[in-house]
Parts: C-alpha cells; structure tokens; sequence
C-alpha cells in the first residue's frame, strides 16, 4: 500500500495524476468512436496539426489552448472539403495537410522566439501541470461528456450505419462536424499530459483493445474508459518509481494491454482462433 501512496504524498503527482485520469476518459470515449468510424489517421492528423496554433496564439497574446483548438479543427474542417471536392482518397488528404500544418508550426517555431519548449508540446509535461491545468482539463472533460451524453443516439447510429442515419433523418453533417469538435477538444485537453504526438496512441489504444474483447458498443465504451483509467493511474504510479517519463509510460503500458487482447482475447484473439482452426483440422 504504501508503495502506492508515497507518490502521492507529492503534490505534482497528485496534480499529475488527476490531470490524467481526466483525459483517459473523454479520450475513451472518442477512441471508441475513431476505431468504430475508422478516423483514427483523423486524431493522428488532427493532433499533429495543432502546432502552428500553438505558435500563432503566443504570438498574439492569447491562450495556447484556443490556437491549438483552432488549428485542429481547421485541419479537420481542411481535410473533409478536400476529400469532398477531389478525386483523392481520405487518408491521403489528411495525409498531406497534417504533415503541411505540422512543418509550418516547426517552421514558426523555429522562427519565433517564444518561451514554449518543444519537447514539452510534443511529448507533453504531466509532471508540470499545474490546478489551472486541471480545471480548465476537467472543463473540456465535462464539456466533452455532456455533448456524447445528449446526442448518444444519434452518434452511436452515425458511427455504425451513417446511411441508415441519414434516411431516418438525423443531420449526419452536423454529427460529422460534431465529431470533429469534439476530437480537437480532446486532443487540445490532452496535450498538458501526453503532447501531440503521443496523444495519438490513447485516442486509439483504449478503443482499439476494448473492439477486441466485446461485440457491444456499451460494454466497448466502459472497457475503453477503465482500460485508459487503470494504465494512466498505473503509469504514474510505475513512472515514479522506476524514474521514467509519465506519459511514455502510460502509452507502453496500453500498448503492452493491447497486445495481450490481441493474442489472448476470448473471441479475437489470434490464439483463440487458432485453437479454433485447430480444432476444427481435428474434427
């Protein structure tokens, strides 16, 4: 017990730690959306697209988080009128507009004097955030969750059937976009944890693992919260004692959880299907 509670009894722990059980939820839920949908090159493209906001908001005095927000929903927003009025496929519009706006924000960057760190916008600095941090973290959090609570329907129906969606007619445009809201929101929460490039991996992690162990989206949505909860608390627990970066931490422990449902779940898991083969051969 104590080898739990010693970390705690500092208060960037503390502050760590609540800033991360925070995210793993809303980052939950639109995990489970993004694998269902197949956007999860979205997340991807949309956090890496954040930068040159991040940079533009320090330069005109305003709050990073309102530049990145912009930055990425721009990057969304990009990113489906290409794909709606050209011949190229989805992926490699997002392709090449992540990649544009992620050079420009370097290109700012390093063009810019600010007293921003990239590293700490990349990877993030859990260990430095401070209560400002947690409540504006838990403000998107609460935000995030009341928007999927009061249009749950609608968006569970758009992520499995869009056509069916559209014929009893629910406004899958505004869902759409909806979405997309709701994911710059997440990733801009999420950036103070886990930065903009690994925050990819627990918008897709927790989903991904919990579509491996249940057909249901219920049950896929609460194994997808309490998965990212269990490894973020674990992972600052684990990263105080053996002295390694938080959020590295939390993102190899969801991958070494994804990589156990991959093998050992009980109707996916590529063990299971081969003792299913094999059994079969038997017969």
């Amino acid at each position: 017990m104590n080898w739990l509670l010693e970390p705690l009894g500092f208060e960037f722990m503390q502050q760590a730690l609540i800033i991360g059980l925070l995210v793993s939820i809303p980052a939950a839920t639109m995990s489970c959306l993004l694998v269902l949908k197949g956007w999860s090159l979205m997340g991807d493209a949309v956090s890496h697209a954040v930068l040159p906001g991040i940079v533009i908001a320090f330069l005109l005095g305003i709050p990073a988080a309102i530049g990145a927000f912009v930055a990425g929903l721009f990057c969304a927003i990009a990113t489906g009128f290409l794909d709606q009025n050209s011949r190229l496929k989805e992926d490699t519009v997002m392709g090449v507009v992540f990649s544009g706006m992620f050079a420009l924000g370097l290109i700012l960057f390093n063009y810019v004097h600010t007293n921003l760190h990239l590293d700490e916008i990349l990877f993030g600095n859990i260990l430095g955030v401070s209560w400002q941090d947690v409540l504006e973290t838990g403000t998107v959090t609460a935000l995030v969750l009341t928007i999927f609570l009061i249009r749950s329907r609608d968006i569970m129906l758009f992520a499995f059937d869009p056509q069916q969606a559209r014929i009893i007619g629910i406004n899958t445009r505004f869902l759409h976009y909806l979405l997309l809201v709701m994911l710059s929101m997440v990733i801009v929460a999420s950036m103070k944890a886990v930065g903009i490039i690994l925050v990819i991996a627990v918008l897709i992690a927790p989903g991904a693992i919990a579509f491996l162990l249940t057909d249901r989206f219920d049950q896929m949505l609460l194994i997808a919260i309490l998965i990212a909860l269990f490894c973020t608390f674990t992972g600052v627990i684990l990263s105080y004692h053996l002295n390694s970066a938080t959020a590295p931490t939390i993102v190899v422990l969801m991958s070494l959880a994804f990589i156990v449902a991959f093998l050992f779940a009980p109707k996916r898991g590529v063990l299971k299907q081969k003792s299913k083969n094999i059994a079969i051969d038997m017969k």
